[in-house]
């Protein structure tokens, strides 16, 4: 495709949140600049005043450096083809809309909204396709003129070819070609001046020197458009794909941001919620780099310098690609793992510190290493660990009767529990698990019985990070007060 250093975009509108399907577009630009020694570039197309939303561009900056895709020319960095957000572009494209009319390839349409609602009527009552009619394609140079000094309010509009065909290559799909007479003289420029995607969007790739554009599937029915507009500025194309489109988690229906929430099946497809679930940006990026390329039929598992290494265009896949949340918490799991344990530590810390909750750092790193292999997300370690840094934990009463003991017998395991460990020293995991094991055979209990109640009285939950070690962590003071608090607890159950 290219031994040149690529230069490619990621542009998206802020129209609302960031979401995954852009993510991945982002990343895969981010992999090929990476990859070749290029440019990956963040540009905003916020020209759709009424469809923008204060604070999306924000979002998808905030979203981007979470998942590390740092990008080296945009709004807030500059570059050598600034602006990067086409509302500050204007002036480029009504120039460039007035070189298409001067090159016989555009013209100034002057119908107003109401005669175009009353041909989209008669339209659909004929059942023939929506399109412009050409009325103004047909006007006289001098009447053009003439309603331009007038100051009529008009678009401009693409003079589509009417005889042959267009062929529009997609690096995925191939050629695609279409007749010519079924193309429609579609707007490039709005009244107001400002323009729209077709205009905008090929001209900044052009000027900004983009040589592949990556983007989602949806414009496939409008990348003729795009085609013969480059065609019409005698502009070299760049190397276009179209990537696969995302689908529900059932296989059925197109992902859209209306599923987010449990509906069908959809955890979250904003990325920034992802993040406050717990999910780290390594294992979003391996998750979504997934849907779309693959570098072989077993390999799964990717850090960020294995996919800069690894990714290439020719393995993109055009197939639809359902969307699988179990596959994010596998990948989530495996790289958590993968963290080591200083990282893993500060990564956790926001989320105790959310549960009102204030741990040691120092402390929460030697608690690390015991739920590493335990959680497939951030957040999950708080309901596994926190009792580390509560004051108290109340189990319920019924929590704390061993498996096929009654509340006497579980209350005198329970005391027999504290002498046991009230003189050990040193108060280690290795001594707290000998002199268990020895008691479960004095009171002819199984561990699984004795454990099970010393697990709750300790911990306050029925599941927990390793038992001898979570209690050397809890230290000896700590494990006492809290065997007898359990006694209490039983002793009112009675």
């Amino acid at each position: 495709m290219t031994d040149q250093p690529a230069r490619v975009r990621f542009a998206p509108s802020p129209t609302g949140r960031f979401h995954i399907g852009g993510a991945r577009t982002a990343l895969y630009d981010y992999l090929l600049a990476r990859q070749t020694g290029g440019q990956f570039i963040l540009r905003i197309e916020d020209t759709d005043r009424k469809r923008y939303v204060p604070g999306a561009e924000q979002e998808i900056m905030d979203g981007l450096r979470w998942l590390g895709l740092q990008w080296d020319e945009g709004p807030d960095v500059g570059g050598p083809y600034g602006p990067y957000r086409q509302s500050e572009r204007a002036e480029i494209y009504r120039d460039l809309a007035q070189e298409l009319i001067d090159r016989g390839h555009a013209y100034p349409c002057f119908c107003s909204p109401q005669r175009l609602a009353e041909l989209r009527q008669r339209q659909q009552k004929l059942k023939q396709p929506p399109r412009y009619d050409g009325l103004c394609r047909r006007l006289a140079h001098q009447e053009v003129q003439a309603r331009l000094r007038d100051g009529q309010s008009h678009v401009v509009r693409l003079k589509a070819p009417r005889h042959g065909t267009t062929v529009a290559v997609d690096l995925l799909r191939g050629p695609i070609k279409v007749e010519n007479a079924s193309l429609d003289d579609i707007i490039l420029l709005k009244s107001d001046g400002l323009p729209v995607y077709h205009l905008a969007a090929m001209a900044d790739d052009h000027l900004m020197r983009i040589t592949h554009v990556l983007r989602g599937a949806e414009w496939l029915p409008t990348f003729p458009y795009h085609v013969l507009i480059y065609q019409a500025f005698e502009w070299p194309q760049p190397i276009w794909a179209h990537l696969s489109v995302f689908l529900n988690p059932s296989g059925k229906g197109k992902l859209s941001k209306r599923h987010a929430g449990a509906k069908g099946g959809v955890k979250a497809i904003f990325v920034l919620d992802l993040r406050e679930m717990g999910y780290l940006p390594e294992a979003v990026n391996n998750w979504v780099a997934l849907m779309g390329w693959s570098y072989d039929d077993h390999t799964e598992f990717f850090t960020m310098p294995d996919l800069i290494q690894k990714f290439s265009m020719a393995r993109l896949n055009p197939s639809p690609a359902a969307v699988n949340y179990s596959k994010l918490d596998h990948f989530n799991g495996l790289h958590i793992r993968h963290l080591a344990l200083d990282d893993l530590s500060a990564r956790l810390l926001p989320f105790f510190e959310a549960a009102g909750l204030s741990p040691d750092p120092q402390r929460l790193r030697q608690i690390a290493p015991l739920i590493q292999e335990r959680i497939r997300t951030l957040d999950e370690a708080v309901a596994i660990a926190g009792f580390f840094f509560r004051q108290d934990v109340e189990p319920a009463a019924d929590e704390l009767v061993g498996k096929d003991m009654d509340t006497s017998r579980s209350a005198q395991a329970l005391a027999a529990a504290h002498r046991a460990l009230k003189d050990l020293e040193p108060f280690s995991h290795e001594n707290i698990e000998a002199r268990l094991r020895q008691l479960t055979q004095e009171l002819e209990l199984s561990p699984r019985q004795l454990f099970g109640i010393l697990r709750v009285a300790v911990t306050g939950q029925r599941v927990s990070p390793p038992l001898f070690e979570t209690m050397a962590l809890l230290g000896k003071q700590v494990v006492l007060e809290r065997l007898q608090q359990a006694e209490r607890i039983l002793a009112v159950s009675q």
